[in-house]
């Protein structure tokens, strides 16, 4: 298990919103839990100081290229870039610095997997730089990934069989628990215990930490296959009940591998 980072831009500014409030019909539901003042090379740049590999800079919506590049710029080959990515420019933000490049709506039509775009991003960014961001919410007792910076379901649901097919295709996985994402208020448990027992690549977990404890349970029922994000929770974007230096120390002491 691996403590991943992340640089969330939104406008331009790095920030952490709360994923289920995004909304292109109302843009004013939007709830933000914390804008820095820092831009978003200074957050790279910890990032490297740490050697914290595999984080994620994520563009939600237009006007954060320039945003991103900074980042990139500050750690190239050091995180990955997701958000608005398609077999067009996919290139062009490897040759910017990014390690991976990560993607969900280009793949996905009507719902369904479009599999001669996932075919065709494949061929132009290559499996091994590739990952498929398969960020899902819960209907029912079941995942389904959702599209559009989280606001669209798709027919596709998170099992065994998807993620093996997946698997196929690309490098790593990153899935956001769309429902719990930016609320600080605990992990959604179901959906770590299945990419654990499912996932046969790489898969980072994000959505809903709230403390070091729920890092020790990431790592606990996820049997150390799983990687974790954190956000609002860390102080360095205005949590209060972690602070960034601990989870470096927990990664480098327990985490790491």
């Amino acid at each position: 298990m691996q403590f991943r980072p992340c640089i969330d831009l939104h406008n331009g500014k790095v920030k952490q919103i709360v994923g289920s409030t995004l909304s292109d019909d109302d843009p004013g539901s939007l709830k933000t839990n914390f804008t820095a003042k820092h831009p978003s090379s200074w957050f790279a740049k910890l990032y490297k100081r740490d050697n914290l590999t595999g984080g994620h800079i994520i563009k939600l919506g237009p006007g954060n290229d320039e945003a991103a590049k900074e980042a990139l710029a500050a750690w190239p080959g050091g995180m990955q870039i997701g958000g608005g990515i398609a077999a067009e420019n996919g290139k062009e933000w490897l040759d910017c610095g990014a390690s991976h490049v990560i993607v969900t709506s280009y793949v996905f039509s009507g719902g369904q997997i479009d599999y001669s775009r996932l075919q065709k991003l494949v061929k132009a960014v290559g499996k091994e730089n590739l990952v498929l961001d398969l960020s899902c919410r819960r209907r029912g007792e079941d995942y389904y990934i959702v599209t559009d910076r989280w606001q669209k379901f798709t027919d596709v649901m998170i099992s065994p069989a998807i993620l093996e097919e997946f698997a196929k295709l690309c490098d790593e996985f990153l899935i956001h628990a769309a429902d719990v994402e930016g609320q600080c208020k605990g992990i959604e448990i179901d959906l770590v215990k299945r990419l654990a027992d499912w996932s046969p690549i790489p898969a980072t977990y994000a959505g809903g930490v709230k403390d070091i404890d729920d890092m020790l349970l990431i790592r606990d029922i996820g049997r150390d296959r799983l990687h974790a994000t954190v956000g609002s929770a860390l102080d360095i974007f205005g949590g209060s009940t972690m602070t960034y230096d601990e989870v470096v120390v927990l990664h480098k002491k327990h985490f790491q591998q």
